[in-house]
């Protein structure tokens, strides 16, 4: 059972779990990128929606590993504000350069989004907005930020 443990891990089991480090695997580096903006009514092209939603090359991407305030409608002014700041920041991330998208143990949520974690030179751009606190690490629950 150890031995096929272990070789499912270095073989790249691994990538499937969210929390797992991959054993073994090479580093693939970043080959995503494109000129972001910001979402319209009818423009649903290498935009941001919201903290930790946005298209690219026609997918709806929902940042895994965390939640940002909402905006859809906001619940309070507080947070209208920290959500206009995370979607703000995560359009200035996209666009800083090249990143790498990562499926985890879901490929989709229930809205049909494509549930991805964002990385640049291995480090999730859902850490740099949880640690400017925009976001919070996603824990499968929704939690308000109205204080």
């Amino acid at each position: 059972m150890i031995i096929a443990a272990g070789s499912w891990l270095v073989f790249g089991g691994a990538g499937d779990l969210p929390a797992l480090p991959a054993v073994g695997k090479t580093r693939v580096a970043d080959s995503s990128s494109a000129a972001f903006s910001i979402c319209g009514a009818d423009h649903h092209v290498n935009c941001v929606v919201d903290g930790d939603t946005f298209w690219f090359q026609g997918e709806k991407i929902r940042i895994a590993d965390i939640d940002t305030p909402e905006l859809s409608p906001p619940r309070c002014e507080a947070e209208r504000i920290k959500g206009e700041a995370a979607k703000a920041r995560l359009l200035a991330l996209l666009n800083g350069g090249k990143f790498s998208l990562a499926a985890g143990w879901r490929d989709e949520d229930k809205y049909g989004r494509k549930l991805r974690t964002v990385t640049r030179s291995g480090h999730s751009l859902g850490n740099t907005l949880v640690g400017e606190g925009l976001a919070r690490r996603w824990d499968g629950a929704r939690h308000g930020w109205c204080g």
